[in-house]
Formats: C-alpha cells, structure tokens, sequence
C-alpha cells in the first residue's frame, strides 16, 4: 500500500501531465486522509500550458494534434517493430518530450520534468552518476542527496514486479526500456518518495517508496525539458496503479475542449473526489484486451441520429468477453476499423447538406466548408450499458477558419481507439477495483 501524505508547505512548484495530450499543473484542490484530491489539466495548446507555441496558427496546432494521434494509432496497431518475445525488455511509446509532467523526487524534494505517457508503466529519471545521458537543461538527478532513495535488489518482489528487468553481480535490479523510434533508458529499478506540490493551499502529498527506475543509459529523440519518463498506464507498475489502494482505485477526469484557446483548464481527481454519480451517469464495464496495460471497453454499436449501425468489422477479431476499443486521452481522434468507418461516414454524409472539400493537411477525409459552427446529427456511441451522446464539438474539428472536419479516422489495423475529442465536456469516471468507466455531460469549463 502506498500512503498519501499530506506535508507542511515545501517552496517547490510541481505541474503534471495526462497521458500524453493533457499537461497537468498539480495544484492541489482538495485532500483528505482517505486519499481524495484534485489536480489541474492544461492541454498542451492551451494559452496556460508553458508548451504553447504562441507563433503557431491554430490550424498548425489542429495538424500538429492530427499528426499525433495518427503516431499514437500506429503505436496501438502495429507490431513489426517489437522485440523477439525472448527479449527482456518492454516496449512502450515515445512521443519524443511533447507532454511534461513535472513532479518532485527524493527527501529533500528536487523538482523534475518527465514525460507523461498513458501507455507506459515503469516512471524513470536520468540519474547520476550517468554513463550515456542524453541532454537536459535541468541538472541530472543524484540519489546520493535524497535520504529516501533506496536500490531494489534480486530477487525481491518489487524487482520482480517489475517487467524486462535483469541483475548484476551484486544482485542490483536493472530494467530495460525500449522504444519504437529507437529511443531507450537502462538503469536501476529502485524505491523513492514522490512528491505533488499544492499552491493554491501551500500543502503537499507525498507518495514513498514509490517504484522507480534509476536511468544511467539513456539515449534517443527525448526532449531536453524532460529528465525521464513518468508511467500512468494500468500495468501494475504505473503511478495509477502503485497509489491504487489509496485513492480506493478510483480517478476521473473532465476535459475541456483543446483548440477553443479559452484560458481555462481541465480536472483531474483521485480517490474520494474522482466519485462520479447522479441520474445522468452512464457506465461500462472496464474490460481486458490484447494490450494489458491499456484502458478497453466495449462498443457495441453507433448511431448517426436515429441511424443504428452495429459495430462489426472484418479487420478485427475480438474474443468473446474482451474489450473492443482504448479509451486515450493522448489521442486527439477517434479511431475505427476501415470497413465499419466507411459505413458511418457515409450515415454522416447523408445527414448534412454542406458543401465537401478536401483537407488541405490530407489527414482528414470528410470535411465541409463553413465559417459558422457546424450543425451535425447527435452520434450515440453504444458501449455496453452506457449510451455517450456525442455532439458536433466531440465529432467535428475545425481545420481552417472555413473548414471542418470529421474527427473520426479509419484504421486497417491494431486497436480501435475513443479519442479525446470524443471526451471533451465529459466527466469520465475509472473505478479500477469495481472495474467500470462512467460518463457525465458535464461543462468542464466549470467542473
């Protein structure tokens, strides 16, 4: 069990990241003793988040995001390049330093950077003393200072819990993390204290004996504001996981819409305050997939309108019981399989009178041209036992000031995925212990 602890003021500043779409400013909202706080969301192309680029156009922005998504999709879908399966070493995503989270590590706390990746368990920092580090403008991180730091060795549990790992001579737990654009990080698997700054209420929540990796070889396309790697995936070794039992399992987030430039900011909750209940709230159960550490559901079908179109597909097999679709808040679109997509594109085109153009980035394949605000059909997704009703916000994106488009995109392999478009005005709910996800409508601009 990992403890929360709630300290005296520290003068430190801490700001995190979801997933890889949302920088999160920690700014602790509310704590208790039974683990329920809040924390701020700032998407990276909010006017707040220090990764705004205030010389890009927003269609620069909306073409970054689209190019984004498609990576993170083709990450999800393809495995010709993964390790041999007798490999020990664990595959995960880079998204080369765009999403930061910054949080503070050891006694006394030393503010890091690190890059927030939903699709990624182990968190790692670069360490010292460091044999191949690539370059930081932060100093590097030196365990030698902290009075909390501590190596795991062979054959604990907690070396063991940890996938891809090997040992010295001296029993000292090594990991190995690869990435798929050749990036990777060795080091020490080890135990360290986390620690989340509030500066709104001047308090702290510290999380010890936190798993951690000690990298001392890293190298690749990672982004000199980053010192590491910061895991909130469900495998069992992410920061989601190891404060499981203490915030009950429980976590929500509302998204605000990304690209309306409005200076407001998302939330994300824990534990008592990540509840979500009242007679709007519709719930699905959290299921397994062929990717362990992701977040699945099932859909079982979509609705253009009145328009019913069962979710079958050719191109993907699902067995019977598991789940059909990632729920990814790194992803800017929603993906599905080619031949389902067809059919639903085809339901849309049928119910607006608009007139069709091209996207001039060429991501985007049903567009239409208007300067107003897009009148679109209701698009229901039917998950089992939840109906998420899906209005133009969450199904169109507006390319260029006279273009929309639809913000759905096929796939001829790999995981279908429920994007953040999708999301946004949605307090979405994860009860990891009773294993359901629930959707609220909600305006997040005032969640």
């Amino acid at each position: 069990m990992v403890a929360i602890l709630v300290n005296h003021p520290l003068p430190i500043a801490m700001a995190l990241a979801l997933s890889v779409a949302y920088l999160l400013h920690f700014s602790l909202v509310q704590a208790d003793r039974n683990g329920g706080f809040s924390v701020k969301l700032i998407h990276r192309n909010s006017p707040l988040s220090p990764l705004h680029n205030p010389s890009e156009t927003p269609s620069q922005r909306v073409t970054n995001a689209l190019q984004r998504s498609i990576n993170r999709a083709n990450f999800f879908g393809s495995t010709s390049l993964l390790p041999s399966s007798n490999d020990p070493e664990s595959t995960i995503i880079s998204d080369k330093g765009e999403y930061l989270m910054k949080i503070s590590i050891g006694t006394p706390p030393v503010e890091i950077s690190g890059v927030a990746d939903t699709a990624s368990d182990l968190t790692w920092i670069q360490c010292m003393p460091c044999r191949n580090c690539y370059k930081q403008k932060a100093p590097l991180y030196d365990p030698k200072n902290s009075n909390t730091y501590k190596v795991v060795f062979r054959p604990s549990s907690q070396c063991q819990s940890v996938s891809g790992t090997s040992c010295s001579d001296e029993d000292i737990c090594y990991y190995k993390r690869f990435y798929r654009d050749g990036s990777y990080s060795n080091g020490v698997v080890s135990t360290e204290t986390i620690t989340f700054n509030s500066t709104s209420l001047g308090q702290t929540i510290s999380l010890p004996q936190i798993i951690i990796g000690c990298g001392q070889n890293n190298s690749g396309l990672f982004n000199e504001d980053g010192s590491g790697m910061i895991g909130l995936s469900r495998g069992s070794m992410s920061l989601i996981s190891q404060m499981d039992s203490s915030i009950d399992g429980k976590f929500s987030y509302c998204l605000v819409p990304a690209f309306s430039q409005l200076n407001s900011s998302s939330k994300m909750s824990f534990g008592n305050n990540a509840v979500v209940s009242d007679a709007t709230v519709v719930s699905t159960p959290l299921l397994s997939g062929d990717l362990k550490s992701y977040y699945f559901i099932k859909l079982e079908a979509m609705s253009v309108g009145r328009k019913r179109l069962q979710y079958n597909s050719t191109l993907m097999t699902i067995a019977p019981g598991r789940g059909n679709i990632i729920v990814d808040s790194g992803t800017t679109l929603t993906m599905l399989p080619k031949d389902f997509y067809d059919r639903l594109e085809l339901t849309v085109t049928k119910a607006i009178r608009l007139k069709r153009v091209k996207d001039a980035s060429r991501y985007l394949s049903l567009c239409y041209k208007t300067k107003s605000t897009i009148t679109a059909p209701i698009i229901t997704a039917h998950f089992t036992g939840a109906d998420v009703k899906l209005k133009a916000s969450n199904t169109f994106i507006r390319v260029s000031m006279d273009v929309v488009c639809f913000a759905f995109k096929p796939i001829t392999q790999g995981n279908a995925i429920f994007g953040n478009m999708a999301q946004t005005n949605f307090l979405i709910g994860y009860d990891l212990k009773k294993e359901f996800l629930s959707f609220k409508p909600t305006d997040c601009t005032k969640h």
